[in-house]
């Protein structure tokens, strides 16, 4: 499906990313699409990522992952977590086309976390569909 994300639009979910994840205390927020194309990246500016290599390496990691998937009779992941000793990455499918990826510390509880995303996943679809 194609998309058309006006300057309105992107305002909007760029909007619910700072209130609804950034506000949280994450150190990054980034949603791409499935080919790695980056179309919003907000920065906490504590840490310096690479988020063009961040968001190419995590398509094709999500790709992959969904090829294991369906190895093992499902139809795909929605969501995949990389625990690190002082940041983590949650990626989350939104939709069919797009995954956001958050980075965290230790200092935000996955579990709170994984609801705010499931709650700015149905927001975004919201607003995907209009």
């Amino acid at each position: 499906m194609k998309y058309i994300l006006e300057k309105e639009k992107l305002d909007q979910i760029e909007e619910i990313l700072i209130k609804d994840l950034m506000d949280l205390g994450v150190h990054c927020v980034v949603l791409i699409d499935l080919s790695g194309n980056i179309l919003i990246d907000l920065d906490s500016g504590e840490y310096h990522h690479d988020l063009s290599s961040l968001a190419a390496l995590a398509a094709g990691n999500f790709g992959a992952v969904n090829a294991m998937a369906k190895l093992i009779g499902e139809d795909e992941f929605s969501l995949l977590f990389h625990k690190g000793k002082k940041e983590s990455i949650h990626f989350s499918k939104v939709m069919d086309d797009f995954l956001l990826i958050t980075i965290f510390g230790q200092d935000v509880s996955l579990g709170f976390l994984r609801l705010r995303v499931a709650e700015v996943i149905n927001k975004l679809s919201a607003i995907f569909k209009l």
